[in-house]
């Protein structure tokens, strides 16, 4: 059997465990820039709001309903995740980490009798350590277990976990289940499927596994046995290495100058540099893209990418900036207001298997080294986009909106609580 933990509405509340007058009043958190609402409460949800409307659309609400509005504190949410799941660790034999708010729990071997208060007991435990609420879902697959975790957050009499394990239940929950909520099946795929009379998970499992072979391939085969109860998914304890790594953030005003756009950009580039070394990988491709304000009607719109690849795969700072730096200057248009740019990195490949070129004239030791000492230096730093040591084309600042923004509670010395008794 699998678990799979899920922490509710996990940004808000990690805001409701250090302002706990939160609590059954509506909280929306927003994404970088504030722009868009990335995170709801129940009262939110119940009011309209949606996952990803911008704030523009709906700030009469939150005057109206005193919303409380936060700007997204991820150096907090990434602390407590790291607290939920070392909670997790201590009450079952395995964890893998999928998310920042879920993990899937390896429950083989424990009696099944035994799971239902295992799945209480976890839920009580990380509440009353973390202060998160999580809710935890057990069943024979790693699919089954996100469907049951659901069932926990619509059904509050759940107490915070659900043991989903008989035909007859698993029948009549896929028999109602929406296929847009099905883990692995994307948004392509549920626009295929409902054209073609297929809108619950019990109709997707129905199917015959050639015609799921032929749309979706094997990792779509392997969604349909999960959902018939068959484990066909690896647990794995030790997180893969990302296959893509993506910087991106929405301005906080529009930038029409070249050069703000490649300081922008090449913080960016720094960033995705920083992840490629993290999980000691390099790269052999980088895509940048830029775009105007979508929201703006009175202004030409435009959507600019580039892509470079690199002889030989690199997680140099300096030669994916460059890569950047000859993009930016190939796609850049004059005229525009730029209001979003982003930078990513694909052709990921292990650091230690990098397939050398005869006529490499870079002297990659010599990169490596400078690397290793400015992330060592850039480690101690309070802020990753405050870098203490940066090269000179990164910006100072990311133009970037956090006006709501609460204190880091957990990572920052002058942040900390103050208890008054």
């Amino acid at each position: 059997m699998y678990g799979l933990a899920d922490c509710n509405n996990f940004f808000v509340s990690c805001e409701r465990v250090f302002r706990p007058s939160l609590e059954g009043r509506p909280v929306v958190v927003l994404s970088n820039n504030d722009g868009c609402a990335v995170a709801r409460s129940n009262e939110a949800k119940a009011l309209g709001i949606t996952m990803g409307q911008p704030l523009f659309q709906f700030r009469e609400l939150v005057q109206r309903h005193r919303i409380e509005v936060f700007s997204s504190n991820y150096r907090l949410y990434s602390d407590m995740s790291h607290r939920v799941h070392s909670t997790l660790r201590g009450l079952v034999p395995a964890v893998e980490v999928y998310s920042i708010d879920e993990a899937f729990l390896d429950l083989r071997g424990i009696p099944l009798e035994e799971l239902t208060e295992l799945g209480h007991r976890i839920s009580r435990i990380c509440r009353r350590d973390t202060g998160i609420p999580v809710s935890v879902g057990i069943a024979p697959t790693k699919t089954l277990a996100k469907v049951a975790s659901k069932l926990c957050k619509q059904y509050p009499r759940l107490n915070g976990a659900c043991l989903m394990y008989r035909a007859e239940d698993i029948e009549k929950v896929l028999r109602r289940f929406p296929i847009g909520d099905v883990w692995g099946i994307g948004r392509r795929y549920v626009k295929r499927w409902t054209a073609a009379g297929i809108r619950t998970a019990w109709d997707f499992v129905s199917l015959p596994e050639e015609i799921v072979s032929v749309q979706m391939g094997i990792t779509g085969v392997r969604t349909w046995r999960e959902l018939r109860g068959e484990p066909s998914i690896d647990f794995e304890q030790q997180r893969s290495p990302k296959q893509q790594i993506c910087v991106s953030r929405s301005f906080s005003e529009e930038i029409t100058s070249i050069e703000q756009l490649h300081g922008q950009l090449a913080s960016f580039a720094a960033q995705c540099a920083v992840k490629l070394r993290t999980q000691r990988s390099a790269c052999h491709e980088a895509i940048i893209f830029i775009s105007t304000n979508r929201y703006r009607g009175d202004s030409e719109q435009a959507y600019l990418n580039r892509m470079t690849i690199f002889p030989v795969a690199t997680d140099s700072t300096l030669e994916i900036e460059s890569g950047v730096r000859a993009m930016l200057n190939d796609c850049f248009r004059e005229g525009l207001s730029y209001k979003r740019a982003g930078v990513i990195l694909s052709g990921i490949v292990p650091r230690d298997r990098v397939q050398g070129h005869l006529f490499d004239s870079l002297d990659r030791e010599k990169h490596a080294r400078l690397m290793s000492a400015v992330d060592a230096v850039n480690a101690v730093a309070a802020d990753p986009w405050s870098p203490t040591v940066r090269i000179a084309s990164q910006a100072e600042k990311v133009l970037n909106h956090s006006d709501h923004r609460s204190p880091a509670y957990t990572t920052d010395w002058n942040d900390l609580p103050v208890v008054h008794i």
